[in-house]
């Protein structure tokens, strides 16, 4: 899933450099050539996706995000399902993450072009107005 500016730049500059590291890691975990860089790589990816849903937290409190219930409840959908796989790679299966990391792609798109869209929205309006 190599970054694409066209279709994931969002305008808000910490949201775009925080995905763009989002999906560098997902592409180098999906790529991983062997067990133990897919461990290593998982660790990485997973203390990303903690400080990156941190971050957006942080952004819709900011900007009063409409949205904020769903947004959150999304993140905490994911973070539950990474602390699942998280201790399955700790005991060395690796399938499931291995396949869940595949998927990312896929969430990533559908969530960026919907929830992340709409903060970035949110976020552009918030900042334009003055305090």
């Amino acid at each position: 899933m190599p970054w694409n500016d066209h279709a994931c730049t969002l305008g808000v500059e910490q949201m775009d450099d925080t995905h763009r590291e989002f999906v560098a890691l997902v592409d180098q975990a999906i790529a991983a050539s062997d067990d133990a860089e897919f461990v290593r790589l998982f660790g990485v990816l997973y203390a990303h996706v903690l400080k990156h849903f941190d971050d957006e937290a942080r952004l819709m409190r900011e900007c009063r995000f409409a949205a904020i219930g769903e947004h959150e409840r999304e993140h905490l959908r994911i973070l539950a399902d990474l602390a699942h796989l998280k201790v399955r790679v700790a005991a060395g299966r690796l399938s499931m993450a291995r396949a869940y990391v595949e998927g990312l792609p896929s969430w990533f798109s559908g969530r960026l072009a919907t929830m992340d869209s709409a903060l970035a929205a949110s976020l552009r309006a918030a900042r334009a107005v003055p305090a």
